[in-house]
């Protein structure tokens, strides 16, 4: 990666440690049913919603959407996606900026207080900003999936594989990617791609600032996100189990 692509995505992990502002409060609030369907394609109707499921995802201002409009951020564009799938499920962004790891388990136990069958889990970035340990991130994220697992047997868990900044040195960029792999095995839980595949480091992709995904860029992380969700989704909805 150039020095080009490593400064921007210096910026962006700068940005996901901001304090939530009013929009991001908003996303983290938005109720799924404000979404509107994809303008492209004629969403098959719902169900009655007392047999859908709600996908909760928990994550740092990446999942939030900050800078867009909340419908804009990828869990809303992944509900269009289920929508037009006619999968019985509705997405709950719980995505807040600044969150490290060792937040997410600040904050665990009132997630887990909500009524949800899957949990996708956007964490890390602000570790390797702050040159965290990956052991500590690996830790963490085990911790975390551990006591998913204790209070919320029956719920499906994703994580998303977050990476490193290449300037933190190859040593430490490789051991980064590795805990996602490694702690998705030891837990059993599905491991989606790199949220930012594809948009990381290209300006025409992200907001003016540089930082954040713009509503191009967002429905590549939207779409990044669908190829590993999609299939746990479905097998889901043909169990028909929580």
């Amino acid at each position: 990666m150039g020095l080009g692509g490593i400064v921007i995505l210096t910026t962006l992990l700068v940005a996901c440690s901001k304090t939530p502002d009013a929009k991001t409060d908003s996303a983290v609030q938005s109720p799924s049913s404000q979404s509107s369907p994809l303008p492209s394609a004629s969403p098959v109707p719902r169900p009655p919603s007392h047999s859908r499921k709600v996908v909760l995802f928990a994550g740092t201002s990446l999942t939030a959407g900050l800078g867009l409009d909340p419908d804009s951020a990828y869990p809303m564009l992944i509900q269009r996606k289920i929508d037009s799938a006619g999968l019985p499920f509705d997405v709950v962004n719980a995505g807040v900026s600044g969150e490290t790891s060792s937040g997410l388990l600040d904050r665990l136990d009132w997630l887990l207080r909500g009524n949800f069958a899957v949990l996708v889990i956007e964490s890390g970035a602000n570790d390797g900003l702050r040159g965290i340990p990956t052991s500590t991130l690996e830790a963490n994220l085990a911790t975390t999936l551990d006591r998913v697992r204790a209070k919320r047997p029956d719920a499906h868990v994703a994580l998303v594989q977050m990476e490193a900044l290449p300037n933190l040195g190859p040593a430490y960029a490789s051991a980064f990617h590795s805990a996602y792999p490694t702690v998705a095995r030891a837990k059993s839980v599905t491991l989606l791609p790199f949220l930012l595949a594809g948009v990381a480091g290209r300006r025409e992709l992200n907001q003016g600032d540089g930082i954040h995904p713009n509503n191009r860029g967002e429905r590549i992380v939207a779409d990044n996100v669908w190829k590993g969700l999609r299939p746990l989704l479905d097998s889901i909805a043909r169990a028909k189990v929580p």
